[in-house]
């Protein structure tokens, strides 16, 4: 009787167990078929592992899984107990909980930690991960769009542009420093020119480094990063006297500015849905245009204005560029500032395993635009997303190691990280996309940069030949006892007396005296620019507070009897002797207005015409355009062809962007975006020597180069795959 009584008692208890077991499961079901719903609630896309799990639930019931133990107790493989009855798994209160994060379902990893896979194989864990990366792909593509386009994206449109508008700023302030830094500097003519190249080096490593890195700790946190690093040795750069230290602040600079294109687009591009991709990332690039117009526009009001200097004795001067430099970095300071209130990039997020953070960053972003356009009470319904299969990547260090050495290893191991990063870039089935972006960002890099350099110049030295076709010329002049208080300009003076002569206060603007002598002649408050004493005699001369020293005194010139007291030291300049500048700053003004409606055009049209149509297209008419220059024989004429060439190139650069955004997977977007950026920057380095060597020699040579290469780079581009339709990845 009693045994009978026992077996009821077990066999009702093991009936309770499996009615509580199949309740739990049929709830499981319920709480999917509501997720699946709610994410394809705009599409009728089925995932196929979905439907696995429901079959794994049918055939739960067909052939339960539990098990009673030896004392009549359900096994229960989630890990309850007659303890635990009636507080399952899925009902525990977690940490975040209350935040309302949805808690992670199974199959899923936890919060970013990965999983042990020493046992599975490399191969097979790395084609489950992409299963999971197109999945998750197409998920967040629905979740994109339910958090529509709106304040949130506008608010980040603007920071990032602040960021982009930066590195605008950066790559022609070089251009318009670069004559006034070398003269004030007192550079010799064998390091002239190495301050354009330096800054373009720094960019170059810059943009591999910070793109690379903005794949491994974050979007937002490295464009801080570099964007500070930019911003702090941009405005030191102003102060420092020396050539090498100035050099040395701009290097650092460069690198610090170079991951703000590679970042900036990945960033943007991953939180717009795949029909606002294209338009909007051409608006974005619009910023770029703005800082060189910026960047114009303040050397054109700054510069030539040598008033607005100030010298601390003759040891420390101050002059207009310096200010110039220091309005030039403002963009970069305010973008900082901006980015400290904007939130990571959810898709990051993702791709790392952060759930949690992911998805509180896409309810900001859908409750933000909710309340903007005055639907507050609307809900984000998202409550689970897919995280891709995470890899174990620890790295066994020795704790006995200096903190330097600790650091010195982490960045090896990072580097080497990009590195491979990288080389996945090139694997199959990419390898064939990359060579061709390779070929369209040199081509279309080096064309535009090498004129961007011989454009300038070219006008520079047709204004150079038509001021000295105006000089006059001094032939046997004998001058005695005259006093000279005034300014001698593009002047000629050969075989001329002076004797008991007052040069007084005045100044000597490409001026030439040739086998002249000067007899008891005094020199007070003198200052030259581009004078020259060649092959004189000074007899009982003297100088006092004048800058005439031994390398205005050329070719053989004698100092007999002669006295120099409290001379000027360092290099004496001021823009109001250079005859060219206002006008070589308003060209270039010109030159970055005539973007702006190009920039417009290829923004409405970017997802009309498609990508690869406006890339090659604006490529090839700006080859075409380079060709005419060949008949440009007129200050007017090359200016207009500038401006002609800039509106139609600058739609192949925000074609380019939108391209190369859109190519690559999340996981590696920064380092191929950086990658490809970096070759833009070593092909502008070439561009500026090959060009730049060529000013005033040929004009076929340059002509000829840049039409090829851009033709050229304008077919290969044709080739490259229309990622109009793509997910991000």
């Amino acid at each position: 009787m009693e045994d009978t009584y026992n077996n009821r008692t077990s066999l009702a208890k093991g009936a309770k167990d499996m009615v509580k077991e199949a309740k739990r499961h049929t709830a499981k079901k319920v709480n999917k078929a509501v997720d699946r719903a709610t994410d394809e609630y705009s599409t009728h896309r089925n995932y196929s592992r979905f439907q696995d799990e429901e079959e794994e639930d049918e055939d739960f019931y067909r052939n339960p899984p539990r098990q009673r133990d030896a004392e009549g107790n359900p096994d229960n493989e989630e890990g309850s107990s007659d303890a635990t009855e009636g507080h399952d798994d899925e009902d525990e209160i977690y940490e975040g909980e209350y935040q309302g994060i949805p808690k992670q379902k199974e199959g899923q990893v936890a919060l970013g930690q990965p999983t042990s896979d020493a046992s599975r194989d490399r191969r097979e864990l790395e084609q489950e991960r992409d299963a999971d990366e197109e999945e998750l792909a197409q998920q967040y593509e629905l979740i994109i769009q339910e958090c529509g386009h709106g304040r949130f994206q506008w608010q980040l449109f603007f920071v990032l542009g602040l960021a982009l508008m930066s590195d605008g700023v950066e790559v022609f302030v070089v251009g318009f420093v670069l004559p006034s830094a070398e003269t004030d500097m007192c550079v010799p003519d064998s390091s002239s020119g190495w301050l354009g190249s330096v800054v373009y080096l720094g960019m170059m490593f810059g943009a591999f480094f910070w793109g690379g890195m903005s794949d491994k700790v974050g979007r937002r946190q490295c464009l801080l990063i570099c964007m500070s690093t930019n911003g702090f040795f941009a405005f030191l750069s102003s102060f420092v006297q020396g050539y090498g230290l100035f050099l040395l602040c701009r290097f650092i600079a460069g690198f610090g500015i170079g991951g703000a294109v590679p970042i900036v687009f990945s960033f943007f591009a991953e939180v717009l849905s795949r029909e606002k991709r294209g338009e909007h990332l051409s608006w974005l690039c619009m910023f770029w245009m703005i800082g060189e117009i910026y960047a114009s526009a303040m050397a054109w009001a700054i510069i030539p204005h040598y008033g607005w200097s100030f010298s601390m004795g003759s040891a420390y001067q101050f002059h207009s560029w310096r200010v110039f430099v220091v309005v030039c970095a403002l963009p970069c300071v305010c973008a900082v500032v901006a980015l400290t209130f904007m939130p990571e990039s959810p898709r990051f997020y993702l791709e790392v395993g952060k759930h949690d953070e992911a998805w509180m960053i896409l309810k900001q972003i859908h409750d933000t635009n909710m309340r903007a356009r005055g639907q507050p009470e609307k809900v984000f319904t998202v409550n689970r997303i897919k995280i891709p299969k995470q890899f174990d990547e620890l790295v066994e260090m020795s704790e006995s190691g200096n903190p330097v050495s600790k650091a010195f290893f982490r960045m090896k191991t990072e580097i080497q990280g990009i590195y491979w990063n990288l080389l996945k870039c090139f694997n199959y089935p990419m390898r064939e996309n990359m060579m061709r972006l390779t070929v369209v960002w040199l081509t279309l890099s080096f064309g535009y940069y090498g004129l961007s350099v011989w454009f300038p110049d070219v006008i520079k030295h047709l204004q150079a030949d038509e001021y000295a076709s105006k000089v006059k010329i001094h032939t046997n002049e004998s001058i005695e006892d005259f006093t000279f208080n005034f300014t001698l300009e593009n002047q000629i003076h050969k075989n001329g007396i002076f004797i008991n002569d007052r040069f007084l206060n005045m100044k000597l603007k490409h001026v030439t005296f040739v086998d002249s002598t000067f007899r008891n002649c005094f020199f007070e408050d003198v200052s030259t620019v581009g004078s020259l004493f060649r092959n004189c005699t000074f007899i009982g001369g003297f100088f006092y507070n004048t800058d005439i020293d031994e390398s205005k005194l050329i070719d053989g010139t004698e100092l007999i009897n002669s006295t120099f007291a409290h001379n000027k030291t360092g290099c004496q300049m001021t823009f109001d002797d250079d005859y060219s500048a206002y006008w070589v700053y308003f060209i270039n003004f010109l030159g970055t207005l005539a973007v702006l409606p190009g920039n417009i055009v290829s923004a409405l049209l970017m997802d009309k015409i498609g990508r690869l149509s406006m890339l090659g297209g604006s490529m090839i008419l700006s080859g075409i355009s380079c060709f005419f220059l060949w008949f440009g024989t007129s200050e007017s004429m090359m200016i207009f062809m500038l401006c002609l060439y800039n509106g139609l190139s600058i739609s192949a650069w925000n074609s380019l962007d939108v391209v190369t955004t859109e190519s690559f997977p999340t996981v590696r977007r920064g380092t191929g975006f950086g990658f490809c950026n970096a070759l833009c920057k070593f092909a502008a380095v070439m561009g500026n020597l090959i060009f730049g060597s060529l000013v005033g020699i040929t004009k076929a040579i340059p002509i000829l180069m840049a039409s090829t290469v851009l033709v050229g780079g304008g077919l290969v581009s044709l080739r490259l795959p229309d990622t109009r339709a793509n997910v991000l990845m």
